[in-house]
């Protein structure tokens, strides 16, 4: 069963600015500080772009995993998408949408996937996952929200 999380993020900044760092891996690690996600092979610092890879390591549920992307989709600063390689998930989809009006960026976060392991796996997702990617998304949203604001000045 596929599971779709949608998030709004309202942002004071150019786009381009909103855009590079959604796909600024250092900015990506500040902002996941919290589950001490740090990339470990692949694009591990900078800009990453299409068809590029990063793998992360980051504490989830108490444990480390491992999770390898590729931007499998590009347009600059109107959308991209990463996609997992590697992984726990079954698939593990995340577009990244960008709108610019009067100076305003909207960013979209549309992040579709499947769990393995069946009906326990759902059962996870339903009381656990669905709520930690949420929360992690917002997260990570309010720091990239801070740089963006920031550089603008």
């Amino acid at each position: 069963m596929m599971t779709t999380i949608k998030v709004l993020t309202k942002i004071n900044a150019p786009i381009q600015t909103v855009f590079d760092l959604s796909r600024n891996v250092d900015a990506h690690q500040q902002s996941a500080d919290f589950t001490k996600e740090t990339a470990i092979d692949g694009i591990t610092s900078g800009l990453i772009n299409y068809k590029e890879t990063v793998t992360w390591r980051g504490k989830h549920f108490g444990v480390y995993l491992t999770h390898k992307s590729r931007i499998t989709a590009m347009s600059l600063y109107d959308y991209f998408v990463d996609e997992m390689e590697e992984g726990k998930f079954k698939s593990f989809r995340h577009e990244h949408i960008f709108n610019e009006k009067d100076g305003v960026t909207i960013m979209k976060d549309k992040l579709h996937y499947e769990v393995p392991y069946g009906f326990f796996g759902e059962l996870f997702d339903l009381l656990f996952l669905k709520n930690h990617l949420i929360n992690f998304i917002i997260e990570r949203n309010k720091t990239l929200k801070a740089l963006s604001e920031n550089e603008k000045q």
